[in-house]
């Protein structure tokens, strides 16, 4: 059994036909070649898969391609290009927010849909009055990336990079007419 559906992902329409048990990781990877996601624990555990759908973050891992039928999908290779980077890209770079790299994609766009999520003033566990507006605290900043694990330990630097970019533009750039993301 297959199931037709349509993803737009980093700007460009995708019609697929796919097992209804297709994760939305594996419809990225193996039916579209978005190799920028990663696969680590494939158990919703790890956060390398993370992806902003409808401009919300998700373990790619988790959700079924077939339950994002219609939905805009973007990974870190759609957010900027490597001569127009995406702010919390340009500030992982200046903050040396990556070692081996494996996780930076999914930190990064972990962090554009935390600090999404910080601007329309969602709590975390941490914040200490839900009723205040909140502040972006390294305490802020450590919790509501809890979910993504870095395992050369470059969390000091990640920290660093979202602060420094935290007032960024949050919208990925435009796609260029024939660029492919």
């Amino acid at each position: 059994m297959r199931i037709p559906l349509h993803l737009t992902v980093n700007g460009h329409d995708h019609h697929l036909d796919l097992d209804p048990r297709t994760s939305v990781l594996d419809a990225l990877r193996d039916h579209l070649g978005v190799t920028s996601v990663k696969k680590g624990c494939d158990h919703g555990q790890c956060g390398a898969c993370t992806v902003l759908v409808d401009g919300e973050r998700i373990l790619s891992c988790l959700g079924l391609a077939a339950s994002y039928d219609g939905a805009q999908v973007v990974t870190a290779e759609g957010l900027g290009t490597p001569a127009d980077l995406h702010p919390l890209q340009q500030a992982f770079l200046d903050h040396d927010g990556l070692q081996c790299g494996y996780c930076t994609p999914g930190q990064v766009c972990s962090a554009v849909g935390m600090l999404r999520e910080f601007r329309r003033g969602m709590p975390s566990h941490v914040t200490p009055d839900i009723q205040a507006t909140p502040h972006l605290s390294d305490a802020e900043i450590r919790e509501r990336m809890s979910g993504n694990l870095c395992r050369c330990g470059a969390y000091v630097h990640i920290v660093a990079a979202i602060r420094d970019a935290q007032h960024a533009d949050l919208d990925p750039a435009e796609p260029r007419p024939g660029e492919h993301r």
